[in-house]
């Protein structure tokens, strides 16, 4: 019916307006739709209402023609653009697919190959590297933190050395933090014995700890060191070359002082003779005196040339001397002996001399070892010291004339022993070897030192009934020890 319509009308279609035909039903839905509703109206309806009713239906769609396009032309645009282009669009897709399908065989070849290379069904060398190189990506920061321990080790050295000198030497505590560090790469070391990494790191820390033992030396051998500063740098010490504490031979005292007291009495040793070099000039004007004695050309008895410029060196000489003697053993028996008294660490030196008799006696004695049996370092350092006093006075003694300065240098001398004697040094006794000077008046200088031994004695036993002292002196040495008012 729809299609007989469509020929029925479309004559008058195409003579009523210039535009274009409808399309047959048979392609349009539309057209049959309509064409198949015409049917069903009156004739007066068609008359009448269905003009209406198509210009009011058609008035409705171009208005909502206009919204659509007033909200949706930037689509449409697109749209259009997109079917533009469309017929170039479709063959480069037809290409790209065929190009696609022709490299599907060579990728699965290379798929292959690479599933063969990096196959973890046997041992891989490219495999292991990659996995080393994505293990050390993951652990950079704490590599990084590891390199950085060298250099941290050297800075808190550098700086508490920096810190020392400015202070005057009193060490600072950034060697604590320093030695915290090191013992950090040591447990490295331990954990990771085999790491080259971990090597390198261990060998720059050795040089930087050398260093720190270097500093901590020279600090031993500074001016005025306190007790304090020198138990801290001590500390140090055993912490930085624990094989020096472990140093013992078969006679030590057994206080585990190690190869340490040694080191200690040579650095104060060390700043002693430095600080006698510093009378250097006045050494200078009592070498001219002995040479004017020797040669016979003193001036008459009480001009400057009898003793005056020998008898101040002296003076100050054992002024200095008695000072830093007493503070070298003081300090030592503070350090290395804080627990023991006298008579303890006698007991245990003797004990020790007997122990080495019973093994001695007991095994033959070892001859790849010639220090096996050395003494503890206080108990031959007094000894040194006191050699460098007497050859001292032996040498410039005799310069000095005048009577009553002679008497005066001797007491100092004589308090200067008892001073040492209160920590076991007292070489009074060595003293009296001075008279042998080698010319005419031994007898006169002999006589002088009695004299003086004498009267300081007879000094001290008054003073020590004055005084009450509690401890019993059984002997002139140990009277001279309790009661010296020196130091």
């Amino acid at each position: 019916m729809a299609d007989y319509l469509y020929e029925l009308l479309t004559p008058d279609l195409t003579s009523t307006n210039g535009s274009s035909v409808p399309l047959s039903p048979e392609h349009d839905t539309t057209t049959a739709q309509y064409l198949n509703r015409l049917p069903t109206l009156s004739l007066q309806a068609l008359q009448e209402t269905e003009l209406q009713s198509l210009t009011q239906s058609s008035h409705s769609t171009l208005l909502s023609l206009q919204a659509l396009s007033n909200r949706s032309h930037k689509s449409f645009i697109t749209s259009a653009d997109s079917l533009s282009n469309l017929r170039s669009s479709i063959p480069q897709l037809s290409r790209d697919a065929q190009l696609l399908r022709d490299a599907i065989p060579k990728l699965d070849e290379e798929a292959v190959l690479f599933s063969s290379k990096y196959s973890r069904a046997a041992e891989n060398a490219a495999l292991e590297k990659r996995k080393k190189v994505m293990q050390l990506a993951r652990n950079v920061d704490r590599l990084s933190d590891i390199l950085e321990l060298p250099t941290l080790l050297s800075t808190a050295v550098s700086s508490a050395a920096a810190s020392s000198r400015a202070a005057g030497g009193s060490f600072s505590t950034t060697y604590s933090a320093a030695l915290d560090v090191y013992a950090h790469i040591k447990r490295l070391q331990t954990m990771y014995p085999d790491s080259p990494l971990i090597k390198d790191v261990s060998s720059q820390a050795e040089d930087a700890m050398k260093d720190m033992t270097t500093n901590l030396i020279a600090g031993l051998r500074a001016q005025n060191l306190r007790l304090a500063a020198a138990m801290r740098t001590v500390g140090w010490l055993r912490r930085v070359t624990p094989e020096l504490e472990n140093l013992r031979s078969d006679g030590g005292s057994g206080t585990g002082e190690g190869a340490l007291g040694a080191l200690f009495l040579i650095c104060r040793l060390a700043n002693l003779v430095s600080t006698l070099e510093a009378l250097d000039p006045l050494r200078e004007l009592a070498d001219q005196e002995s040479q004017r004695r020797a040669q016979g050309t003193e001036k008459k008895p009480g001009s400057w040339s009898d003793g005056h410029q020998t008898e101040k060196f002296l003076k100050r000489y054992v002024e200095i001397f008695r000072e830093q003697s007493f503070a070298i053993v003081s300090l030592y028996k503070n350090i290395f002996t804080p627990d023991q008294s006298e008579s303890e660490v006698a007991v245990a030196e003797l004990r020790g001399i007997d122990a080495r008799l019973k093994s001695i006696t007991s095994r033959p004695a070892r001859q790849d070892d010639p220090l096996q049996s050395l003494p503890p370092a206080l108990a031959t350092f007094p000894m040194h010291l006191v050699q460098l006093l007497t050859d001292t006075l032996r040498a410039y003694l005799p310069n000095v004339r005048d009577k009553s300065s002679r008497e005066s240098l001797l007491n100092q001398v004589l308090y200067c022993a008892a001073s040492l004697g209160r920590l076991g040094g007292d070489f009074g006794m060595i003293l009296t070897e001075l008279s042998d000077m080698g010319d005419e008046e031994d007898e006169e200088m002999a006589y002088e030192w009695e004299e003086a031994t004498r009267k300081h004695r007879a000094l001290a036993g008054r003073l020590e009934q004055l005084t009450g002292g509690n401890a019993a002196s059984g002997s002139s040495k140990g009277t001279l020890r309790a009661t010296s008012p020196v130091q």
